[in-house]
């Protein structure tokens, strides 16, 4: 049970990493990719459909590990707070703008929320890089610093904004793809960039578990929960399936969800 509890932490993490990579990856890139309040709006409207059902797998994970590995958790937890508060925060600033972007008129409002949208989604990239640049220095209490620290930092961010670049160009039509695909370069397909960087952004999580103590931190209710995720998991994965052909096709206009 503690084997197949791994695998699924592994799956779960991968897969929150190359969902909602994407989508905080296009977010980063927003300014860029988006000149005008129009623009912007369709840039928005490339990922809205997605990124509640991407974050469910980043719940999936954060249950998993509690629920499954409780004494990992806890020494993760206050080990690296320092980090988990600007990732919290920017994910909460993040989401906020989403949600608020069209509650309002006003332009000053609409910037505001683009503005936290984008900050919020660098500062998620950034914190994922650093609590990763802690767990692949096998720095399990306290979070990674000195110059590799930033480095890998930098480098995860990046990473991050590639892969929102790669989902960006399969999702935008107009003025906003055409500057994707300047970045992305004209000989590759559409699809080669997102596949590369998926792969890349799916071994960040499973790279830095290589060095956590699974197997000796398992709790006792592994042999309950295990049983219900394998339950569980088609479901969700089925699901995300259908979001994904749902809303295969290009965004055309700026629709907010």
């Amino acid at each position: 049970m503690e084997t197949l509890a791994t695998a699924l932490l592994g799956f779960f993490a991968a897969g929150y990493f190359v969902l909602g990579g994407a989508d905080i990856g296009t977010g980063m890139l927003a300014p860029y990719l988006g000149r005008s309040d129009r623009e912007r709006r369709l840039v928005i409207a490339s990922f809205a459909p997605f990124f509640l059902g991407n974050e469910v797998w980043l719940v999936a994970t954060a249950g998993l590990l509690i629920g499954c590995f409780p004494e990992l958790e806890g020494e993760l937890l206050s080990g690296q707070f320092a980090v988990f508060v600007p990732l919290l925060t920017g994910w909460i600033v993040r989401d906020t703008g989403l949600w608020l972007r069209g509650r309002a008129g006003g332009r000053g409002w609409r910037l505001a929320c683009d503005t936290a949208v984008t900050g919020g989604s660098w500062t998620v990239a950034l914190a994922w890089g650093w609590l990763l640049a802690g767990l692949f220095g096998g720095s399990l209490h306290e979070p990674a610093s000195g110059p590799v620290a930033v480095i890998t930092a930098l480098a995860v961010a990046v990473l991050f904004a590639l892969h929102g670049l790669g989902f960006a160009v399969l999702r935008l039509t107009g003025d906003p793809y055409a500057r994707a695909r300047v970045l992305i370069g004209r000989a590759a397909r559409p699809w080669q960039s997102f596949a590369l960087t998926a792969a890349l952004m799916a071994a960040l999580p499973l790279v830095a578990g290589l060095g956590l103590p699974l197997g000796e931190s398992a709790g006792s209710s592994v042999g309950t929960l295990v049983p219900a995720l394998l339950v569980v998991t088609p479901l969700l994965v089925a699901a995300q399936a259908w979001m994904w052909r749902t809303f295969r096709a290009r965004v055309t206009r700026p629709s907010y969800l």
